[in-house]
């Protein structure tokens, strides 16, 4: 079917309805794509580590659009009490945004052992977990997306940002092995790319409150966009990297 009408006009999908899985959802990219998503239409669960702050967040978007599992989605049970809460409250699951991830600028020998595992952690098992426990729903449907927040440093490494390059580059090659998978049981896969983002991300490790260099950043709001954007697509259509970039920071 095509996705344009007799007039011409191209058709992005209308996404009222659909259920979208947000980890890391209360602050920075994850809480600025639950409000994109609510306002698109869609229903949203969400996970994040903090109750209180879900709870709080939950109400602002309204019960009858959000719901939430807090813990860490890094562990294979938490993320599969994640889908069970998004089939129980919603009937399905319509797409996975696995975007939990933390970020710590320095040498390799900056961390402690407990700060790399924590990093690997969020931003390898997390992402690893939540789509295995999203998948079996959206493959019994045949149609789903997955969208993984990742970020430039997944294709160019910087000096001091080694573990948290290596991070990015592994979800790049768990989504492109994903979309080679999955594209025939109708389920798309994209990767959202941004350069710097100016969130609390790395806040202490690497950044430091009032850094004049945050607002030549990209807000949290331009990368949400972008995710809703790859939803809207007609489902005849898939795309894959999506890499953005303020107009004051260098490709």
């Amino acid at each position: 079917m095509s996705s344009a009408d007799k007039s011409g006009e191209y058709k992005l999908r209308d996404l009222t309805g659909e259920v979208l899985i947000i980890t890391g959802a209360t602050s920075g990219i994850g809480r600025q794509t639950a409000y994109a998503a609510v306002a698109a239409g869609c229903k949203v669960v969400l996970n994040a580590r903090t109750k209180e702050k879900l709870a709080e967040l939950v109400k602002e978007l309204g019960d009858e659009n959000a719901t939430y599992l807090a813990g860490d989605c890094a562990e294979a049970d938490v993320a599969r009490e994640i889908a069970a809460t998004a089939l129980k409250k919603f009937g399905k699951i319509d797409a996975v945004i696995p975007n939990a991830g933390i970020g710590m600028y320095g040498s390799i020998l900056d961390y402690s052992d407990e700060q790399i595992t924590l990093m690997l952690r969020t931003n390898i098992d997390a992402t690893i977990h939540i789509i295995r426990a999203a998948l079996p729903a959206m493959i019994k449907a045949a149609t789903g997306d997955i969208v993984i927040t990742a970020s430039v440093a997944g294709f160019q490494a910087a000096a001091n940002q080694a573990i948290y390059s290596g991070t990015k580059h592994a979800q790049v090659g768990i989504a492109a092995a994903l979309d080679r998978e999955l594209r025939e049981k109708g389920i798309r896969v994209a990767l959202v790319c941004p350069a710097g983002v100016d969130t609390e991300f790395a806040m202490g490790t690497g950044r430091t409150p009032g850094m004049e260099k945050l607002a030549t950043y990209l807000r949290p709001e331009d990368v949400a966009q972008q995710i809703l954007y790859i939803l809207k697509q007609p489902k005849t259509v898939r795309t894959f990297i999506w890499t953005l970039w303020s107009m004051n920071q260098q490709s």
